[in-house]
């Protein structure tokens, strides 16, 4: 059921014409508000389909690619946007994308958490990104903080507990100082704390994905877009990694049929938002 963007109601008739890019029209007959299927979106009065923005909102976060490799990239299919273009498409669609895939792995997190934290340099300053994930390697939560502290640290284990809706029974850590009083207010004293520089060895190793993505960028220029970029990155990546588990071995043909379905989900997701 079609409901107007202006005052809710349902008396909304469709018009026979349609917009440059295809989408339906309507008006309301309550307040006579015209009106198409994506005003209320993200991406309303944008002069490109709304899969060619995904797309590229899609590979500019899964791929090595830089803004103007993408531009270059659509210019060969005919299509002819700015770099700038996707900078502010990214800028928009990210936070939306990264929240929704939050939301769908609520609940699903394992109870034996390890957390780390990794550098990235914004603006020529080193800054600390904290990441965990359980022990299947599933993602728990990613936060960027430009100081490394006990509200940092108590912020990001809050914050992993929201989204994931769980509490841990045991948490591994590099034993940073900040740690277990952290964990203590944040967790509960009943969690038990693990430190030891040998059993984080698997997030780091996972620390990975977001270092070699964000090298070819040659760092970040404000803190609020590394925070947007890497939290949607990280998001993106977990939703499509293809094995449940670390080390499980996958098929070639389960793969390409779990990033085709994996990557029409999120397609869908930007598309609405």
């Amino acid at each position: 059921m079609t409901r107007c963007i202006g005052c809710g109601s349902v008396a909304v008739s469709e018009r026979p014409e349609r917009t440059v890019q295809g989408y339906r029209r309507f008006r309301c007959r309550t307040c006579a508000k015209q009106f198409n299927e994506r005003s209320a979106g993200l991406l309303n009065r944008t002069q490109f389909p709304s899969d060619v923005i995904a797309l590229v909102v899609l590979w500019r976060l899964r791929y090595k690619l830089s803004l103007r490799d993408l531009s270059e990239m659509f210019l060969i299919r005919g299509i002819v946007f700015s770099y700038e273009a996707v900078r502010d498409w990214e800028a928009k669609l990210t936070p939306a994308l990264a929240e929704t895939l939050r939301r769908r792995r609520r609940g699903k997190a394992g109870r034996s958490w390890y957390t780390d934290e990794t550098y990235l340099k914004v603006h020529g300053r080193w800054v600390y990104l904290y990441r965990a994930i359980d022990r299947s390697g599933v993602l728990l939560d990613v936060m960027l903080s430009e100081i490394r502290d006990m509200a940092a640290a108590k912020a990001f284990f809050r914050s992993a507990k929201t989204v994931t809706a769980i509490t841990p029974t045991r948490v591994t850590t590099d034993g940073h100082d900040s740690y277990p009083q952290a964990i203590r207010s944040e967790l509960g004293k009943h969690v038990r704390h693990r430190t030891s520089r040998y059993l984080t060895n698997r997030l780091e190793q996972d620390h990975r994905g977001i270092k070699g993505r964000y090298r070819p960028m040659r760092g970040f220029k404000c803190v609020r877009s590394a925070a947007r970029f890497c939290r949607g990155y990280d998001e993106l990546r977990n939703f499509l990694r293809p094995r449940p588990s670390l080390h499980q071995p996958v098929s070639a043909d389960h793969r390409r049929l779990h990033v085709l379905c994996a990557a029409a989900t999120v397609i869908s997701i930007l598309q609405a938002a």
